[in-house]
Formats: C-alpha cells, structure tokens, sequence
C-alpha cells in the first residue's frame, strides 16, 4: 500500500481479509490453531531432545577421559611395582649398608603405590559415575524424541484431516498430541 491510496493486494491477502472481517469456517481455525501449538510444543520438545543428547556425548567424553587418567595410574602403579620387584631382588643380592638402603626402597614403593592405587580407583569411579550420567541422558534423549515424533505424527494427521474434512480423524490428531505431551513429561520428570 502506498502513501495516495493505491492498495497491492498478494494473491493470499483476500482470503486472509475474508476470514478476519467475515470469520472463517470454525473447524478450519480450531485446526490451524492447534497445529501451531503442536508446532510449538514439538519444537521445545526438539530442542531438549538435542540438549539431552549434547549431556549425554559430554558425559560420557568425560567417562573417557577419566578412564584414560586412571590407565595412566595403573601404568604408574606397575612401574612402581617393577621399581619394588628390583628392589627386593637387589635385597636378597646385597649385604650391609646397600642392603638396607633397598629395604627402604621397597618400603618407599608400597607407600607411593598404596597412593597411586587410590588415584587410579577414585577415576574409575569417576568414569563410572559419568557413563551413569550419560545412560540417564541417552534415556531422557530418547524420550524427547518419541515425543517429538508423535507430535509429528499429530501435526501431519491435522494437515490430512484439514484436507480430507474427515472430522473422525481428529481422534488420531488428539491421540497423537496426549501421547506426545505424555512422552515429553516423563522426557521432562526423567522418567
């Protein structure tokens, strides 16, 4: 529209103008308004599907890496291990002063391994704990994504009832909906 009255109307703008001045047929409108709000619904639903998914990779890259610092430990842990067993070699080898000095040795060597044991346990138990994490997620994802998918599957039931003007098959569209909102709740209460 211009600024001298001149009016440029789209090739939808007159049925749009009809059904706002001159109301609409209401199952037609009902419909439309649902769909969007299953749109909306299934696109929330879609992002915590994503966002649960994104958890569950991070944890379980932090179950790897716990994982491969624990490994590291209990390399550690048998090199000290190697480190004893040549020390109590040696004791059986020698006598006297050097003697002693590799029964310190091997006192020194249980000590640093009884340390480097409990590191490498606390990890594994870390890694474990994040692997938990990241199943609860993976379960969580998919609940998100059941949901979505029968809010898909609602939305393309009201499209062909709104082509088809078959009203029986609104009780797909409703069942569809309660099924998915159903699903996103437990997604919501990790259920």
């Amino acid at each position: 529209m211009s600024g001298h009255g001149f009016h440029v109307h789209g090739p939808h703008d007159h049925e749009v103008e009809h059904v706002a001045h001159h109301g609409g047929d209401p199952f037609t409108a009902r419909l439309a308004v649902l769909t969007a709000i299953l749109s909306t619904v299934g696109a929330i639903f879609g992002y915590m599907g994503g966002h649960t998914q994104n958890a569950a990779l991070l944890y379980k890259n932090e179950a790897a890496i716990q994982k491969t610092a624990a490994s590291n430990q209990w390399n550690y842990y048998q090199a000290k291990s190697n480190k004893q067993n040549l020390a109590e070699l040696s004791i059986t080898l020698t006598k006297g002063e050097d003697r002693e000095k590799y029964v310190q040795e091997v006192a020194r060597y249980k000590r640093e391994k009884e340390e480097i044991k409990a590191d490498a346990e606390k990890l594994e138990a870390l890694a474990k704990e994040a692997d938990k994490k990241s199943e609860v997620e993976m379960h969580v994802h998919g609940r998100w994504a059941l949901a979505t998918t029968m809010l898909q599957i609602a939305i393309a039931l009201s499209a062909i009832t709104l082509l088809t003007r078959k009203r029986w098959l609104l009780a797909g569209v409703y069942g569809a909906s309660a099924l998915g909102v159903g699903i996103g709740a437990m997604g919501y209460l990790h259920l």
